[in-house]
Order: structure tokens, then C-alpha cells, then sequence
């Protein structure tokens, strides 16, 4: 009978109040709760004697009830386009360790590379968040409507129309890098297999293309419908069995990169003796395919890192920069080949 008053003594006490904390620890409510919302430090004393209060007595703020007196839920969204591809669950990665350092609780909302999902999921996003970091395959006039949802945004790719500050990796750049080094191993007949769905996708045949004509070479181009490795797969033999295959193959990313790469061998092809094969994001999968992937490492999960940073500090009332440009790394494996070898002349 004991234990069973007990248990409805326990079902009936009410949990503890901000007016009990404030009450043991011999300050005001106004205190506490600004000690909780952080907007205010205190001394030392004070903040161990309201700690251990806390502790003692069980208190457990009300989320609700301190974004209702903060106007901030301690929450930022992230909507990225396809969380199975690792490239972006790197970004997510990197972006929810500078959130946990701040108390910020990070939303994620997946587009799966689909353009229709991408506005309705982002607005229902925003309701529920102080501020959010956004991939998008809509072309920057299309984004406009953003600028009315009264967050703080922060965009991954290049913008030069919208105020927002954006995140982006140097494709160009690393597109570049890539077609220098297949050059210089000999490599004369390089195709691209594209994504022109996406904006980065002119900037890394671009970097791709400018390398070539310095050498007065041109990239035979073929596009795929999404970015990924089934799309490698499908495309394979169309690039392969023709009259003259290339004898290097760079691909939008790694994903369609490992689905060509596995095609080509089950076509009969040696790897990289028959072609090379490199791609973009240097996702983790890469260096354990047989071969090895050459990769251009986009650096994924420090982008993550400053869009974070850039988001929060937004939200905290400073000025961001414009754009923040992440450096690429080229990263070589033997995927790809040296063909100015004397075994391969």
C-alpha cells in the first residue's frame, strides 16, 4: 500500500517551476531565465549555484515556452537534394557539429532531387527554425521568393543575384586541376559526362574545357539525367562501344563516376589501362573500389562547417560575407593511368 502511495504522490507533484529554481537559489526569476536563454552571464558563483540547483531540483526548461519570450527556437534547418549521396551527408555532418557547439538542434529535410518538393518543403522548413542553409536546383531567378520568408539563409553554390551570402567549393578550379593532370599522363581523347541540371555543373566543364583548349583539345560531352550511379551505369556502353572510346572519362561526380566504372568492367574494359576514370566529391566509397577512384575533393563536410559558422553568425546579428570559397584537393588513385609511360608507348 506504501508503494502505491507513493506512486500516485509521484504522478500527482507537480515538476519544478522557474519560480522554484529562482526561489532555492535566492535570485529572480529574471535571472534564471536569462541565464538559461544564455543572453546574460553572471559570476561564477552565481552560475554554479544556479547549476546545482537545477540539477537538484530537476528542472527541465520549456522549449515552447522560451521561444515564445526568446523569438528563437534554437533550431536551423538544413534542405539538401539527396541525403543516400555521401557528398551530402558529409555537408550534413560538418553543419550539425558547429550546431551542437552552439545549442543550435539541426532540421534536415531531404528533396530527393526533385524541383517540385523543393519550395513547399523549404516554407514549412522555415516556420520551425531561426535560420536555414539551403541546395537548390532552381535557377537563381526562380529563388526570389526565398528573400520573403524573413530567415536568415545561407545558399551552397555560387549566387550573384540574391543577397544572401553563399558556401561553394572552386569547381572550376578543381575541374581544371584534374583535366592538367590527365594531360599531363598523356591522355588526348577525354570525355564528360554532365549533370546540366545543376549550376555547378557549367562551372566544372568550364574549368575542364578552358584546360583543353589552352592544348587546343575539346571534351566530347554527354549528360545524364540525375546524378547518380545508375546513370553512370546506363550511360556506359554508349560512351564505350563506339567507333573510338575516350581514353579518359570525368564524370560530374563520384557516384556516376563507380556506376561507369563498374559497367566499363563488366563490358570487358581494364581499368585504367582501357580508359581512366575520375570524378567529383572524393566521397568515402571511392577509395575502396578496385581500382581506387581518382577524385576531386570538394572538401564536403568543411562547407558544411562554414555555412554554419556564416548562419549563425547571421543569426546572432552580424554581417556575413558575400561568398566563401572552399579550395579544392585533388586527390589521385589508380583509376587513373600514366599513358606517356614507356610500358604504355
Amino acid at each position: 500500500m506504501a508503494c502505491l502511495e507513493y506512486f500516485l504522490y509521484a504522478m500527482k507533484k507537480k515538476p519544478p517551476t522557474i519560480r522554484d529554481v529562482a526561489a532555492e537559489a535566492g535570485v529572480s526569476t529574471a535571472t534564471i531565465s536569462k541565464f538559461i536563454n544564455g543572453t546574460q552571464r553572471f559570476s561564477s558563483t552565481v552560475e554554479a549555484r544556479i547549476t546545482a540547483v537545477i540539477d537538484s531540483l530537476g528542472y527541465r526548461s520549456n522549449p515552447l515556452a522560451q521561444s515564445m519570450i526568446t523569438g528563437r527556437t534554437k533550431s536551423i534547418g538544413l534542405s539538401i537534394l539527396d541525403v543516400s549521396n555521401p557528398h551530402f551527408t558529409s555537408i550534413v555532418k560538418g553543419a550539425n557539429r558547429i550546431a551542437i557547439e552552439h545549442g543550435y538542434t539541426l532540421l534536415l529535410v531531404d528533396t530527393e532531387e526533385n524541383l517540385g518538393r523543393e519550395k513547399p518543403l523549404i516554407e514549412a522548413l522555415s516556420r520551425r527554425v531561426d535560420g536555414m542553409i539551403l541546395f537548390s536546383r532552381m535557377s537563381e531567378a526562380d529563388l526570389s521568393w526565398t528573400e520573403q520568408l524573413e530567415k536568415p539563409l545561407v545558399f551552397f553554390g555560387r549566387l550573384s543575384q540574391l543577397s544572401s551570402p553563399c558556401v561553394s567549393s572552386d569547381d572550376h578550379k578543381g575541374a581544371y586541376m584534374l583535366a592538367q593532370h590527365l594531360l599531363t599522363l598523356g591522355h588526348k581523347r577525354i570525355a564528360y559526362m554532365g549533370f546540366n541540371k545543376s549550376r555547378r555543373d557549367e562551372e566544372r566543364f568550364g574549368g575542364l574545357q578552358e584546360c583543353l583548349n589552352e592544348h587546343q583539345l575539346t571534351a566530347e560531352i554527354y549528360n545524364v539525367n540525375s546524378p547518380s550511379a545508375q546513370e553512370g551505369e546506363r550511360l556506359c556502353s554508349s560512351i564505350m562501344l563506339g567507333k573510338q572510346h575516350p581514353d579518359a572519362v570525368v564524370c560530374y561526380n563520384d557516384l556516376m563516376a563507380l556506376g561507369f566504372m563498374k559497367e566499363a568492367q563488366n563490358l570487358g574494359f581494364d581499368i585504367p589501362r582501357d580508359v581512366s576514370i575520375a570524378g567529383f566529391d572524393n566521397i568515402q566509397y571511392g577509395r575502396y573500389t578496385s581500382p581506387a577512384l581518382t577524385s576531386v575533393d570538394l572538401q564536403s563536410e568543411e562547407m558544411g562547417v562554414a555555412a554554419m559558422r556564416t548562419l549563425i553568425s547571421m543569426i546572432n546579428g552580424e554581417t556575413a560575407r558575400g561568398l566563401t570559397t572552399i579550395e579544392p584537393q585533388l586527390i589521385l588513385r589508380s583509376s587513373v593511368m600514366n599513358r606517356r609511360s614507356p610500358a604504355n608507348s
